[in-house]
């Protein structure tokens, strides 16, 4: 089955290099000139991931993503300017899963939307338990959703993925350098402030259900809360 991929980017040149490119590489692309075009496009072709500039007049992309997130879990690549590493921080603490900077290769973007699908898409089924748990706190690693008790708790694939990880083997503590290992599978660098901004909204939104499912170990790094 084909999957969609949404771009919203408000300049059209973008738009039409990065459709050409995901179109060539076997996807369905549809794009939107700004974000509230976004928000529509997304509601009428629910999409497999979003492509989504950050610098938009009106609504800018980190707006877009935090709209997106209080309905769905889709994964979010980011598109920044170069060097502006508080645009990028800012973009995965409102739900990226991963960004690219400008300029950029199509082929680039390509493989970091194909890499962020990957890892979205349910592990074999031989390989490990369907469902983890501890305490209140549960993940259904085929349907990938997290729930606290009888609260579905919404996460992007990434953090999914490290609450995963914690969750496997609950009383090792992970160091960043694993997380970002275990989260971004494909060799993509990452900083440790990354990590510590998808550890923080992965808190934020328990927090909402009650509960604080990681525990920190300064100097070392996290692990499931206790």
């Amino acid at each position: 089955m084909t999957q969609t991929i949404l771009v919203i980017d408000d300049d059209p040149h973008i738009r039409e290099i990065v459709e050409f490119a995901l179109a060539k590489a076997g996807f369905r692309a549809i794009s939107a000139e700004d974000g509230k075009a976004g928000i529509k496009a997304f509601e009428e072709h629910r999409p497999d991931l979003v492509v989504l500039d950050i610098l938009m007049p009106e609504m800018d992309g980190t707006e877009v993503c935090k709209r997106l997130r209080e309905k769905s879990g889709v994964p979010v690549v980011f598109l920044t300017s170069v060097d502006e590493e508080v645009d990028r921080i800012l973009g995965l603490e409102m739900g990226g899963d991963d960004y690219v900077t400008k300029p950029f290769s199509p082929r680039e973007l390509v493989a970091r939307v194909k890499a962020v699908l990957r890892r979205s898409a349910p592990p074999p089924a031989d390989t490990q338990p369907r469902i983890l748990s501890k305490g209140a706190l549960k993940l259904d690693l085929e349907k990938y959703k997290a729930f606290q008790g009888e609260t579905e708790v919404v996460l992007t694939v990434t953090e999914f993925r490290i609450l995963q990880t914690l969750l496997s083997y609950p009383g090792k503590v992970y160091s960043r350098a694993e997380l970002m290992d275990r989260a971004y599978p494909d060799g993509n660098i990452v900083s440790d402030r990354t990590i510590d901004s998808h550890i923080k909204r992965i808190r934020r939104k328990f927090e909402d259900a009650g509960a604080n499912p990681i525990d920190t170990v300064h100097g070392i790094g996290y692990r499931i809360a206790e």
